[in-house]
């Protein structure tokens, strides 16, 4: 597990805000390069690389994008103010340390920071800070100085925190979200690098997923894929403030096959895809867990009603705090997912 934990790691630390993913889609590109046909890059951003073949065209979809912030401000002492951008708790994002991108591409550090507690009242104390009243500090000490640093409004701002290996197998990163998916499809393309694949491979790191499955939309519009997998992270129930009916995967015990996404608001797989992946599985005696979901949507729903539509599930990885800085999944999960994916290229051709 050590060498798709490094991949996974260099994925992690790399930034890449919705709709300012180029840091990743450079590596997906360098990663993808040796094991595919040819890689481009379309109008949106999605990386796309392609490995023909003479069978039905599988996509494999992975967003590259992380929640972050934007600029909105700079005052007059150089705090700067700053809007969400994708879903965030407000109160995980105070105290933590963040990189703001400036116009040239360089990143500088900052702090989030707040009112302090010293001088709030007993009411103040009870409730959540919002994002509104916080203010991001990079040492500018005026409106000017921080621009001549770099920043304008409108500079992406995106977590300081680096990956990390844990106990048991486990590892923790910002952003685990999804470049634990991009990690899986890489993953599963270095598995298929000298084997026969009657399969057309469709593999794409799409952009802008955490605000509203952007790329997914675009890029399966282009390639009209015969079916397709999303890879994602999804909410495990195996930890404090979880229970067993909101959700029963676990991390460790395998990928998860989704059924439905929120509750059938997003993706419901068709039939003949989860049985093709639970199929496949099985032959392959790789463990997996079935999902149901009511949280949130992934690129599938986005593919899946495409153009005339296109079958399509998701495969995922059971990863604790999701939308925050310490994120923590499963290697085991994760090595698992990629082999399943790349069975599942290889059996297509006797499914669709």
């Amino acid at each position: 597990m050590k060498d798709i934990a490094a991949l996974l790691g260099s994925l992690s630390n790399a930034h890449g805000l919705s709709g300012y993913e180029d840091e990743v889609a450079a590596l997906l590109r360098t990663e993808m390069e040796p094991v595919v046909d040819t890689v481009t890059v379309d109008k949106m951003g999605n990386v796309i690389g392609v490995r023909a073949g003479d069978g039905p065209s599988v996509m494999i979809a992975a967003h590259m994008d992380e929640i972050g912030m934007m600029v909105s401000h700079i005052d007059d002492e150089g705090y700067l103010r700053a809007v969400p951008v994708g879903g965030w708790f407000d109160q995980t994002i105070l105290s933590q340390r963040v990189l703001i991108c400036t116009r040239d591409g360089k990143r500088i550090p900052g702090v989030v920071g707040s009112r302090p507690p010293h001088l709030m009242d007993a009411d103040e104390r009870k409730r959540m800070v919002k994002l509104k009243e916080m203010f991001v500090d990079c040492g500018a000490t005026s409106a000017a100085h921080a621009a001549a640093l770099g920043v304008d409004i409108g500079a992406p701002i995106t977590i300081d925190r680096e990956f990390r290996l844990l106990g048991d197998g486990f590892a923790t990163g910002k952003a685990l979200d999804n470049r634990a998916g991009c990690a899986m499809m890489v993953w599963a393309l270095r598995l298929l690098r000298k084997k026969k694949v009657r399969a057309t491979i469709q593999a794409v790191g799409t952009v802008q997923e955490e605000v509203g499955l952007k790329g997914a939309r675009t890029s399966a519009y282009g390639l009209d894929p015969d079916v397709a997998i999303a890879t994602d992270v999804t909410i495990p129930g195996d930890h404090p403030g979880v229970t067993k009916s909101e959700s029963h995967v676990v991390l460790g015990k395998g990928p998860c096959i989704t059924i439905i996404d929120a509750a059938g608001r997003g993706v419901i797989a068709p039939r003949p895809v989860v049985r093709w992946l639970r199929e496949t599985a099985d032959e392959a005696s790789l463990p997996y867990q079935l999902e149901v979901g009511n949280g949130g949507n992934t690129d599938a729903t986005a593919i899946y009603i495409t153009k005339t539509g296109v079958p399509c599930s998701v495969v995922s990885v059971a990863t604790r705090y999701i939308h925050s800085p310490v994120e923590v999944l499963s290697l085991s999960d994760l090595e698992h997912g990629a082999e399943l994916i790349a069975a599942a290229i290889q059996s297509a051709h006797r499914y669709f």
